[in-house]
């Protein structure tokens, strides 16, 4: 799993965890990332998903689950992604969020896709 984000404290389901500004880039940029490392922790942007971003802060090392305990809400008119408790967290467990997008969505992500 690599890198991930644990809570030192106990965290009320719907408490905002972070809010973190991003680095937006174009298509054609989008088309460059995905040939490095980063591609793994950008992010899709937009309405249309047509660009991409980079997200600050701790954002780009949350882990990836099906049952995640968090998850992430892009505000494409502030240039930030918030991620929310969706339910009570225990103190030192570990936070992930479903890189899908929605917490409970079990649509296979690209990195189990053979």
């Amino acid at each position: 799993m690599g890198n991930g984000i644990f809570t030192s404290e106990p965290i009320k389901a719907n408490t905002i965890v972070e809010v973190s500004p991003v680095i937006v880039m174009k298509h054609t940029e989008r088309k460059l990332l995905d040939q490095t490392l980063l591609h793994d922790y950008i992010f899709e942007w937009g309405e249309r998903k047509k660009q991409c971003c980079m997200a600050m802060g701790y954002v780009p090392l949350y882990n990836h689950s099906y049952d995640s305990n968090c998850e992430y809400e892009m505000e494409f008119d502030k240039e930030i992604i918030a991620v929310r408790a969706v339910r009570n967290i225990e103190k030192g467990e570990e936070l992930f969020i479903n890189y899908n997008g929605t917490y409970n969505d079990g649509k296979p992500v690209w990195f189990e896709v053979k």
